[in-house]
């Protein structure tokens, strides 16, 4: 039982550092296209280019790129981290009652 729950432990590890790189890298690519061009610049706060007369919307693709970073990040796929290990520890549990033999 034991090295079943190691093996889930690692399983949950590598799934929290995969989240947690793809946003990362989804972050700094939807910088790298932003397509301010000109004078302008990326402003990581407001998520907008900004020049000398103020802020405008970015690029399709830096759009979609954040949207994708949302989906990936607390609320899409690793909210479901909770509910995941939940299960599986249920899951186990009950795979070892049912494999007991009845004497």
């Amino acid at each position: 039982m034991f090295n079943v729950l190691t093996a889930l432990a690692m399983g949950i590890v590598i799934f929290a550092i995969s989240v947690g790189v793809g946003t990362v890298v989804l972050s700094k690519f939807g910088q790298a296209i932003a397509d301010c061009g000109g004078n302008t610049a990326w402003n990581s706060t407001s998520e907008t280019c900004t020049n000398a007369t103020g802020d405008y919307g970015a690029s399709t693709g830096t759009l979609t790129t954040k949207s994708l970073q949302s989906d990936l990040g607390t609320s899409g796929l690793a909210g479901w981290t909770g509910a995941i290990i939940a299960l599986s520890v249920g899951l186990l549990f009950i795979g070892a009652l049912m494999g007991r033999k009845k004497n």
